[in-house]
């Protein structure tokens, strides 16, 4: 044993900046959170190196695993700028589920990723409240995740995420939009706000304007209404799913309307939509005067108030319509499918 070694003076892991022990700690701290999300299917805690979830292949005949991954992006700026962290991780949660819900999946599992300069174990367990809050919400269990200090790699109070969902559908109800045809109406799920996309242009006009957070928004203050956590629409489409032919569905994120239906349309279609058949929240009005923001500009970086968008035949369009707020949504038909030539646009009506 060297001299160091002996006397106890070499460097540790704490010296260079990582606290193994507050690591321990937090896990320990979690695990009552984790639990609650727990589902049938899961066969492990949190703790070990992986995660086990044993599929029902009883109830799926031929099953189709599907997964998603996404972060929060900038929001997290502005959520440690108001030290607000426990709906972050909703967020996180959301922006996974919502992806993969598009195609027909219900989510079975989520892992996590947190890294940060140095574990602050009060805003750690705050964002993982979060995150078990968004899996309660989706009935989706966290299985695992992984908690990293870099120090030097982020400053002091940042941190990073990124969140992992995994689902199943059957084969024959996996929802790829090749049943959409001219004629198919869309409804429009309301957003709660920006969800967790175009933060570095609301960044930008909180920085021109010279905006206070505390400034009135509608019924609420203009922080919490950026702070909004992204809509979970889980529960209540797939539960649309089990009543309707739905043909198609769009998370309506980063790219807004103008971007995010058309991914999922097939060759010869094209989308119109009423910019009058819903009314967007005052945020979004805030942000287009604020920051001089053109109509088409909003319409390409943010939702504008619609987050997912159900396609479906024309004869469905009012019994669906009609269930989705019954389940407590807030719905509106929105536009059609139109016949389109070779490249599929979007067309706006009431500019």
């Amino acid at each position: 044993m060297s001299g160091d070694e002996s006397t106890g003076k070499g460097l540790s892991y704490r010296e260079a900046g990582v606290d193994i022990d507050a690591g321990n700690a937090f896990v320990e701290r979690i695990k009552p959170l984790v639990k609650a999300t727990m589902r049938p299917g899961v066969l492990t805690g949190i703790g070990g190196f992986g995660g086990l979830f044993r599929l029902d292949i009883e109830r799926y005949s031929n099953p189709v695993l599907v997964s998603g991954t996404d972060g929060v992006g900038t929001k997290l700026m502005l959520a440690r700028q108001m030290g607000v962290h426990d709906t972050i991780g909703i967020d996180l949660v959301a922006m996974c589920v919502n992806d993969i819900l598009t195609l027909g999946a219900e989510p079975l599992f989520f892992l996590d990723y947190f890294a940060s300069g140095k574990l602050d174990l009060e805003a750690a367990e705050a964002v993982i409240a979060g995150i078990a809050q968004g899996c309660l919400q989706s009935s989706c269990a966290l299985i695992g995740g992984e908690t990293a200090e870099m120090p030097g790699m982020y400053g002091d109070g940042e941190y990073d995420l990124a969140g992992f969902a995994v689902g199943i559908v059957n084969r024959s109800a996996i929802i790829d939009g090749h049943r959409i045809t001219p004629g198919h109406r869309i409804v429009g799920l309301a957003s709660s706000g920006p969800h967790s996309n175009g933060y570095s242009l609301i960044r930008k006009v909180l920085e021109i304007s010279a905006a206070s957070l505390s400034d009135d928004c509608g019924e609420t203050s203009l922080g919490d209404a950026l702070l909004a956590p992204t809509r979970i629409y889980v529960s209540n489409v797939l539960k649309l799913l089990e009543r309707y032919a739905v043909h198609g569905l769009a998370h309506i994120t980063g790219g807004g309307l103008t971007e995010n239906i058309i991914r999922i349309l097939p060759a010869g279609c094209s989308v119109e939509i009423d910019l009058q058949s819903w009314t967007q929240p005052p945020v979004f009005e805030w942000l287009r005067k604020s920051g001089n923001i053109s109509q088409r500009e909003m319409l390409r970086t943010f939702n504008c108030g619609i987050g997912m968008a159900i396609i479906v035949p024309d004869g469905v369009v009012e019994a669906l319509l009609k269930s989705a707020i019954e389940l407590g949504e807030t719905a509106f038909e929105i536009g059609r499918i139109v016949k389109s030539g070779t490249k599929a646009t979007v067309r706006y009506q009431g500019f």
